[in-house]
């Protein structure tokens, strides 16, 4: 490999200025301020502020439902939801590692918060987000951000479902106007309130509850840019008004929200709630790089510091305990809304808290007169759109392991907790993958074929064309390190993937493979796949992965024929390889 010599003035490799070098404070210096904001941070949101504007009003009026209806779920109210929504939405957007995220409370963190709040009271909620923001801060500076592409999207997929059956359990009471009766399982509190209800049963709670959930659902699906969530809490309360409902039968919330104060923290329980700190900063990390993947997905060239994610997120749990806030995280559905609005920077989160804080500041006597159970409705409507029920069916068609994963962590996380949930999910996956591996590792004479394959490589090299060939399996662990490559592939016209030797695939395996092809079609490269095997061609069929190179004839039964298809792409009927002006050959059509 040929190497640089450093231009004068420069530090050398071993000089003491490189990091390399540096003292263990140094680097730690180096890594801490790289992880701080910078001017070209905002380089986006001076080419198109209107847009950013307009996207970041739009999430805020989906965005205040959901904050109060979290803060309730959370067991510390509504004015915690929308603390921790602007604190924490307005810090996350400026020191985050994502443009285009949106933060504030979320349904996975109240499911985590709930037992906290009954074993140790408000108090230890905000003591528990103070220490995982703590814990986020010491992540980020050990640079821990990049190992979140090892989570299996079997797990992923099961805890979601998993969550969103637990806040659906935990909007029993509210819904059907009754008091949770103080159980620390979820089930049990669903339990009692149905029988509470049974003994007094009164049709307004759970009506109005479910006529929300129905207009968040029937009209988001007609209309999907209207905020439903909004007006059916606005059309709850109005009827509550007109009708002079007992609060006692629909629930009242407190108006205002709670002065800063560290009055307000458990310091004395430090030592028993480390453990529930860890947990909160796991799920805060987990939940904010999987929305923070998922907004790159979503637009075109928007690309994630995972490190400055964590940052980011540690600093806003830092802060909106100081504001009576609850833990906060990414929110893949605002962050989603934000994305589809038009944003283009971080102006738009910023813009979303902004504009809560002024609504909330402008018309604080209103909150205390929202029917809990039009916020129960919400919080049912939005379990249901947490569940991607495509996603779960193919990943239970791919492959039994990832089946058995999914359904493994989606039990633990309904009979037991979230963080529990993902260590079991991850631990039957490493071992149903180790299990694969085993029986799949054969050791056999393979003959050679005619021809001298480096220079035919350098021939295809010479036409633009690439080819790559995997060996062994393309699973969750080993599959971005298979991949990594590709995404840095340049000037190449065609890029064949050769999967005759891929001894597995999984349902991540194939998704990362599904991304690797759309990140090069999108850089106009025609991508071709040669040697499928028809177990692994059944997972990708499955989860819909190169669907379209199946339909345009782009899947050849060996390498050969694939490589005369990326010959004649590239070769008009003349003969002679086309050129441009510049002498470099056009790409082809990309076909999606």
């Amino acid at each position: 490999m040929s190497t640089v010599s450093p231009a004068p003035g420069t530090a050398s490799a071993a000089s003491p200025e490189d990091p390399r070098t540096a003292s263990p404070g140094i680097r730690l210096l180096t890594r801490f301020t790289g992880l701080l904001p910078r001017r070209a941070d905002w380089t986006a949101a001076r080419r198109s502020p209107r847009r950013d504007l307009l996207a970041g009003l739009t999430v805020a009026i989906v965005a205040l439902p959901l904050a109060l209806a979290f803060g309730v779920s959370s067991g510390l109210g509504a004015a915690a939801g929308l603390a921790t929504a602007i604190v924490a939405g307005a810090l996350a957007a400026v020191f985050g590692g994502s443009n285009l995220q949106v933060s504030g409370p979320t349904g996975a963190m109240t499911v985590v918060l709930v037992p906290i709040v009954h074993e140790f009271g408000a108090g230890g909620v905000l003591t528990v987000g103070l220490l995982s923001g703590v814990i986020l801060v010491g992540l980020a500076l050990a640079r821990v951000g990049r190992y979140i592409q090892f989570i299996p999207t079997s797990v992923i997929e099961g805890f979601t479902a998993g969550i969103a059956v637990v806040i659906a359990l935990q909007q029993f009471p509210s819904a059907l106007g009754v008091a949770a009766s103080g159980a620390e399982e979820t089930w049990r509190v669903a339990a009692d309130a149905v029988a509470a209800y049974a003994s007094a049963p009164d049709p307004v709670p759970p009506a109005m509850a479910l006529a929300v959930a129905a207009l968040m659902l029937f009209g988001g699906r007609r209309r999907p840019g209207v905020p439903f969530s909004l007006i059916g809490v606005v059309a709850a309360t109005v009827v509550a008004e007109a009708a002079a409902l007992d609060t006692a039968r629909i629930g009242g919330l407190p108006a205002g929200l709670p002065a800063p104060s560290l009055g307000f923290l458990d310091l004395g329980a430090l030592g028993a709630l480390l453990p529930s700190a860890l947990a909160v900063a796991a799920l805060a990390a987990l939940e904010s790089l999987l929305c923070a993947s998922v907004a790159d997905a979503m637009s075109v060239s928007e690309k994630h510091d995972p490190d400055r994610e964590l940052f980011g997120q540690g600093v806003a749990n830092l802060a909106a305990p100081l504001f009576g806030g609850v833990p906060a995280t990414a929110a893949i559905a605002r962050t989603a809304v934000n994305v589809r609005a038009g944003a283009r920077s971080r102006l738009a989160s910023l813009t979303h808290a902004v504009v809560l804080a002024v609504i909330v500041f402008a018309a604080s006597g209103l909150v205390g007169r929202i029917p809990l159970a039009a916020l129960a409705g919400v919080l049912l409507a939005t379990t249901v759109r947490m569940v991607e029920f495509g996603s779960l069916r193919a990943i239970a068609r791919a492959t039994r392991s990832d089946a058995l994963v999914m359904v493994l962590t989606f039990a633990v996380t309904v009979a037991l907790d979230l963080v529990t949930a993902v260590a079991v999910g991850i631990g039957v996956a490493i071992v149903l993958a180790l299990r694969a591996i085993a029986r799949t590792v054969q050791v056999e004479q393979v003959p050679l074929e005619s021809g001298d394959h480096s220079e035919e490589e350098l021939r295809l090299l010479a036409e633009h064309i690439v080819a790559y060939r995997f060996d062994g399996p393309l699973f969750f662990a080993a599959a971005h390190r298979f991949l990594l490559e590709l995404s840095e592939v340049a000037d190449v016209r065609v890029v064949i993937l050769r999967m005759s030797r891929v001894s597995t695939i999984d349902a991540t395996g194939a998704q990362v493979l599904g991304d690797a092809i759309t990140q090069l079609e999108h850089r106009g490269i025609t991508v071709l796949l040669s040697g499928i095997r028809p177990g692994h061609d059944q997972v990708l069929a499955a989860l819909g992965i190169a669907g379209h190179l199946r339909r345009d004839g782009l899947i050849f039964p060996g390498t050969p024929a694939a490589i005369a298809h990326a010959r004649g792409l590239l070769t008009p009927p003349s003969g002679r390889t086309r050129e441009d002006p510049r002498g470099a050959p056009p790409a082809p059509r990309a076909h999606r």
